[in-house]
């Protein structure tokens, strides 16, 4: 059985101080170990939310990071230095680096395997523009974006990689993918996982969905087989709305 995992991500939301805040007031509200939580909030604040929830299960990873372990490189984070402050979860490939900052597959596969030799696990994000969909290349896309990322990645190696589908129509924008439509596209992401690491790791790789996931529309995504968690954005920022979704089981 594949572990739900419940991840937040604060995008360029909330100082070391919020950060701290939320983690206080969002731990008492959620129970139980049934899903694996997560939280990434932005580089200032990382520090101080591992250590916010140190011997908690919930955890805090990085929303990205450069792959080389040091250099003349401003503005970027290592391997190194995530690990260091006691990090082992980091974003990878999200659509907003992608569409804003220039974010390549090839990079994000320099990247994954930066962050498997340190022992981070990576949380690889995929998905379709709507021109994409429109013009039915969301199978090509996410297939592409999937081999391109495990390039010279073996099956030993993959077997902490955690996939997130978040069609990029559907971030930040309220428009949701149906449950049915997230649950195909997971379906070729998990055949793609397949055809490059094996049906074993494939059965065993996490697949989450991102994209204006809700308190409203969580059970219905999560009902759906193939779907092991979501990636949340906004409906993360607020301790007691994410709770819900955390808990909506």
């Amino acid at each position: 059985m594949r572990k739900p995992i419940i991840a937040g991500n604060w995008k360029m939301y909330k100082t070391p101080f919020e950060s701290v805040s939320f983690i206080e007031n969002f731990l008492p509200l959620i129970s139980g170990d049934e899903r694996e939580v997560l939280i990434f909030p932005p580089f200032i604040s990382l520090a101080a939310a591992i250590i916010a929830t140190k011997d908690h299960t919930v955890h805090a990873g990085a929303q990205n990071m450069h792959w080389l372990n040091e250099g003349p490189y401003t503005g970027e984070i290592s391997p190194v230095m995530l690990s260091a402050i006691g990090c082992r979860h980091v974003l990878l490939g999200h659509s907003e680096q992608r569409l804003y900052f220039g974010e390549t597959d090839d990079r994000v596969n320099l990247k994954l395997k930066a962050a498997i030799n340190h022992g981070l696990t990576p949380v690889v994000c995929v998905g379709e523009t709507l021109t994409e969909r429109e013009d039915g290349r969301t199978e090509e896309t996410v297939r592409r974006q999937i081999r391109m990322a495990l390039n010279n990645v073996s099956s030993t190696e993959a077997h902490r990689l955690v996939i997130a589908y978040e069609p990029v129509w559907a971030i930040g924008t309220g428009a949701t993918a149906t449950p049915e439509i997230a649950a195909e596209a997971h379906g070729i992401v998990r055949h793609e996982l397949a055809k490059c690491c094996g049906e074993r790791i494939a059965e065993a790789t996490r697949i989450l969905y991102g994209g204006s996931v809700k308190p409203d529309n969580i059970s219905d995504l999560m009902a759906q087989d193939g779907i092991d968690g979501a990636l949340v954005g906004g409906a993360s920022l607020v301790p007691e709305t994410f709770a819900k979704i955390v808990n909506y089981a």
